[in-house]
Formats: C-alpha cells, sequence, structure tokens
C-alpha cells in the first residue's frame, strides 16, 4: 500500500509501511517531498482502532525504518464505520467518518488529539464519498449512493454540523464502491470511480458543482485491473493542495 504523492524515485508500491491485510480504509496521504526521498503521512482504520501512520521513503521509493517513523493509535469504536477523511487547510483540521448507521461525524484535529464537532444523521445509502473542495468555512464531498444517485455535501465549519445535499444526478452511480478526487482546472474535478466488482476504473471531469447542471464528462476507463481492498487519494502538503470543486 503506498504510492507517491509526488515522484521522488522509481514508481510502484512501498513495502513494509502497513502489515498485508491490517488497513480496512485510509484518508488522504499527503506527500512533504526532499532531496533525500519524501515523508508521508494520514490516518488509516486497522480493526477497531484509528491510527496516525508517518513514514519515510528515499529517492527510490523504498521504506526507510531509520528515519521519521510514527503509528500512533488515535482511538477506538471503528468497527461499525465505513469511511473517513481529513480536511487539511492552512487554518485547520478537519476530520469526518461516516458509521453504518447513516451517522456522519466530525472532528476537529488539534495535533493528535480528535476533538468532537457534531454529527449528522441520514446517509445510510452512501457507498463512497470523495472529498471535492476545502476552504476555511466550508467542505464539500461528492457521494454516491446503493441506489444510484450521486450528490454533493456541503458542510460549513462554523456553527453546528448542518449539511446541506444537492442531487447531481439520480441514477446509474451505483456501481462504483469507491470514489477519488483531485483538481482539475481552476474550478472542476478529475474524479475517479472505482468498480471491484468488475476491477474497473472510470475517470470523469466534473465541472464546478452545480447541483444537476453539474457538468460530468467521461475521459476514459480501464477494466480488470482495480481490485485491491484499499484506495486512497494522494495529496501535498496544505498550502498547495487545493480542492475548489465548489
Amino acid at each position: 500500500m503506498g504510492y507517491p504523492a509526488r515522484s521522488v524515485g522509481l514508481p510502484g508500491p512501498v513495502f513494509g509501511v502497513f502489515a498485508p491485510g491490517a488497513v480496512r480504509f485510509s484518508t488522504t496521504f499527503t506527500s512533504d517531498a526532499s532531496n533525500l526521498g519524501a515523508t508521508n503521512d494520514g490516518w488509516v482504520v486497522q480493526g477497531d482502532s484509528l491510527y496516525y501512520r508517518l513514514y519515510s521513503i528515499d529517492t527510490m521509493n523504498e521504506f526507510v525504518p531509520g528515519l521519521p517513523n510514527v503509528t500512533q493509535r488515535i482511538g477506538g469504536g471503528w468497527s461499525n464505520f465505513t469511511a473517513v477523511e481529513v480536511s487539511q487547510t492552512t487554518a485547520r483540521t478537519t476530520a469526518y467518518g461516516l458509521r453504518s448507521d447513516g451517522t456522519l461525524f466530525r472532528w476537529s484535529v488539534i495535533g493528535s488529539g480528535w476533538r468532537s464537532a457534531g454529527s449528522a444523521t441520514g446517509f445510510a445509502a452512501v457507498k463512497s464519498m470523495a472529498l471535492i473542495s476545502k476552504t476555511a468555512t466550508y467542505d464539500t464531498f461528492l457521494a454516491n449512493t446503493r441506489g444510484g444517485a450521486l450528490y454533493t455535501i456541503h458542510i460549513p465549519t462554523a456553527g453546528p454540523m448542518k449539511p446541506i445535499v444537492k442531487t447531481v444526478r439520480t441514477k446509474t452511480w451505483q456501481g462504483f464502491e469507491k470514489l477519488l478526487a483531485s483538481k482539475c482546472g481552476n474550478y472542476g474535478t478529475l474524479l475517479v470511480g472505482i468498480d471491484k466488482d468488475t476491477k474497473t476504473a472510470h475517470w470523469y471531469a466534473v465541472g464546478r458543482a452545480n447541483g444537476t447542471a453539474t457538468v460530468i464528462n467521461h475521459v476514459s476507463s480501464a477494466a480488470g485491473r482495480y481490485g485491491a481492498p484499499v484506495y486512497f487519494r494522494w495529496g501535498s502538503t496544505p498550502d498547495i493542495d487545493p480542492l475548489n470543486g465548489e
């Protein structure tokens, strides 16, 4: 598990970061490259626990145990969760977790501590959700449902947690077990949908989120190679990792 956000050597997996099969799901991992390689970090759920993971690779993308290498348990109670993501900006770090009963939780991350910042119900139909926007005042996810719909979930950072849900599409999106998103242009998103049943990935260029008027163009697809148990987004340091899809 693990590919560098910026190429610092040979492409390919980084072995030795996690035990095989240990990670159930992951946040975005960020990569801070240097002349010596890179330091990568993020959060993962293993079993019932959430962990912060920081590790170093050299210029050949090989794991270096002697350099910064941290595995820190944050807390338990994650057995019934299906997703976790962390939105990092220069001003804040905000985490979200989706529980299998449809409750979406939010935390403020300060150092190694996660402080509750509210929750909202009504998301039991969600299969996957990808962060597409993060600003000083809000986060926005693009989520697909088991019934095939595609929605934006807009969450202001101030005050009580009150997500604003808007329909983007009403059908055909149920096949994706995982959505991943990155910035595309000034106001768009490159969205990847992964169908683990067919081991197929589809790439979409998504315009600025605007409800059912959102422009979505299918770019390409690749079949038969996407059956890994865990997929996650690679980002970079918060000051140079914008997401502005809404």
